[in-house]
């Protein structure tokens, strides 16, 4: 818009207030320090009006998913007559917004009321090395679907003290509501699936299902049950002010009595009122073999994963640079996969809700054709006063709700983000290190009785799994502490893991890789590294935080326990080819190709064996 008369540029402002939509916001923290949710660099705070009716910001195309895509490239023209090396561009949504509408604890100084985070933002030279020079350039962002419209807004002043110059037209996708990025997860029994996914649609206006069956039988429909939340479900800021934005509507249906094995379809749907359907597109998957089934059976393990834009937005902090790699690997041998365990620090949103959606959007290749099983971390719970275990305030207000509502886990209390899985010859036992787990708790309890549930004659790998290191450690902060561990981490467990003979205790929160000795009270109980034959005698501690977040460094000592260490990124690959042999890959997100990797080979009365602290009592008696 162009206008050299004061009129217009008020009429200009007024157009602005009912495009610009929940536009930009930050928290008010700035630091150069690696690990900052990108979104809390832009100083929304300190906003202020620059309007030039010599800039302009073009958006195209206007409309998006006309053939049902949920990703589109959208291209951004811009010009301004006064360009800087720190002018940027902050994509918004919803498109419009009305000034009245900011939270009551939102800080501000002045209008303009820009009350929300952008969604993601480039710098106006990323693309355009010449746009001091020639005053104007392209962008290209990719763009989901998120059930809103979206403008694009010009500033100046850098992100810390963001001048807003011009704001582009307003897009859209054809179907903002429509029902997309599925997230499959065990149900509670073996044979249960159950599909999450997000939408548009209050059951008030139509009614969700999943329509599915077998590729050799009829095809049914399950009913899906609907939750939402809003800002007062929040903890604190950023989520509660500036990083809140409308997370829709999540729904979950339940596929049960599957067959073991067999390849079922699927896809969402929205009865609407008037009798009309709204369709996702199709998809896919295999169902959970039997548990003790004797069956190939492939496993991905990994923690503290986060998003990353495929557009290069948001560069100005390299938060999660190995997050893509990660994923496009698993993508790329999905048809070698059977189940993925996150186990903590999901998303990184830290409190800005939109990321929740770019984050089940970049999975979605893999969570609607495998289970995507999650364990929680500090950047999904923790927030003071909340009854986290820890009073940091790591989940940026969230306090658990996103992870609890946006994926479903099969636990008895969802807020008790603990619960056991079963998978053909694995039994999994998933720990909640944002809850207390010492002895005499709670979680404690369930820990003693998922580990002791299980039938290893026929699931002979016990696999535990939590975010913060309750084993073994040489990451830099945990030396420095000198507790090679989450202070009080497994003083309380380490008798249950020897009792019931734990395979191997996986963790993320510390962003690298590491693999120990069969290990028990700080010993090697086992000296081979390569193969393990027999009774183990102790459990071997992985740490596997390596999957996309800024890495974390080791301190130079190495410990006697510890056989591998790895500063890069990557993941955990366990295959087991029957009820005696199992093999465990560890893999670089950048290439693919394994880089520790170790074989265990037993049969049933190896596990039955006595070892240290896990004899059961014996009589005399005959």
């Amino acid at each position: 818009m162009r206008s050299t008369s004061g009129k217009v540029v008020v009429l200009f402002l007024l157009f602005l207030l009912s495009v610009v939509g929940s536009a930009v916001s930050g928290v008010v923290r700035r630091h150069d320090l690696a690990g900052v949710q990108p979104l809390s660099r832009v100083a929304i705070h300190r906003a202020r009006l620059a309007l030039d009716d010599k800039a302009y910001v073009k958006a195209s195309p206007l409309l998006l998913g006309i053939k049902g895509e949920d990703t589109e490239w959208v291209t951004v023209e811009i010009g301004s007559p006064k360009p800087t090396a720190d002018d940027w561009i902050g994509v918004f949504s919803p498109a419009k917004f009305n000034a009245s509408t900011c939270a009551s604890e939102n800080d501000k100084d002045e209008v303009p009321l820009i009350c929300s985070a952008p969604i993601k933002y480039q710098f106006a030279n990323y693309s355009n090395p010449d746009y001091g020079s020639t005053r104007k350039g392209f962008l290209r962002f990719q763009l989901i679907n998120q059930r809103a419209d979206f403008s694009f807004a010009l500033f100046s002043g850098g992100l810390d003290n963001p001048r807003l110059i011009a704001v582009s037209n307003a897009i859209s996708f054809a179907n903002p509501k429509a029902p997309v990025y599925p997230r499959l997860a065990q149900g509670k029994s073996w044979n249960e699936m159950t599909v999450t996914w997000t939408s548009g649609y209050d059951i008030n206006e139509a009614l969700p299902f999943v329509e599915w069956g077998s590729k050799w039988g009829p095809v049914t429909r399950s009913p899906a049950g609907t939750l939402t939340f809003n800002r007062g479900s929040m903890c604190g800021s950023p989520a509660r002010t500036f990083g809140w934005r409308d997370p829709g509507f999540i729904h979950t249906s339940y596929l049960k009595e599957l067959w073991p094995n067999a390849e079922y379809t699927y896809k969402l749907g929205h009865q609407l009122y008037n009798g009309s359907y709204i369709w996702s597109k199709s998809y896919s998957f295999q169902a959970s073999p039997y548990p003790g089934q004797n069956s190939l059976q492939q496993v991905i393990i990994f923690g503290d994963m986060g998003k990353a834009e495929r557009d290069g937005s948001n560069e100005y902090n390299n938060y999660q640079p190995g997050s893509l790699n990660t994923t496009d690997m698993i993508i790329k041998d999905l048809d070698n996969i059977d189940i993925v365990f996150h186990i903590g620090d999901i998303s990184y949103a830290n409190g800005y809700i939109s990321q929740w959606d770019q984050f089940t959007a970049q999975v979605e290749p893999i969570t609607s054709r495998v289970p995507y099983m999650l364990a929680s971390g500090n950047h999904e719970r923790d927030w003071p006063n909340t009854g986290s275990f820890y009073g940091t305030t790591d989940s940026g207000g969230e306090c658990g709700v996103l992870a609890e509502t946006m994926f479903y886990i099969p636990a008895e209390n969802s807020a008790k983000y603990w619960y056991s899985t079963d998978f053909g010859m694995f039994h999994f036992c998933i720990a909640d290190t944002e809850h207390d787990w010492r002895e005499g708790s709670e979680q404690y309890k369930f820990i003693e009785h998922c580990l002791a549930s299980a039938d290893r004659k026929k699931q002979p790998w016990l696999i535990f799994a939590a975010h913060r290191v309750l084993g073994y450690s040489s990451g830099m902060s945990y030396v420095a502490e000198g507790s090679f561990e989450e202070p009080m981490g497994r003083e309380s467990l380490q008798k249950l893991w020897q009792k019931y003979r734990v395979d191997i205790a996986f963790f993320g929160h510390v962003h690298n890789y590491e693999r120990t000795c069969p290990i028990y009270q700080n010993q090697c109980v086992n000296n081979e590294k390569l193969h393990y034959s027999g009774t183990m005698n102790g459990t071997i501690h992985v740490v596997v935080g390596g999957g996309g977040s800024h890495l974390s460094n080791f301190s130079d000592t190495v410990p006697k326990w510890s056989i591998y260490r790895d500063l890069a990124f990557g993941f955990v690959k366990l295959t087991a080819f029957n009820h005696s042999s199992l093999l465990f890959e560890y893999k670089r997100s950048s290439d693919g190709k394994v880089y520790d990797s170790f074989t265990i080979t037993r049969d049933y009365r190896d596990v039955l064996a006595c070892v240290h602290d896990s004899c059961p009592p014996t009589t005399l008696a005959t």
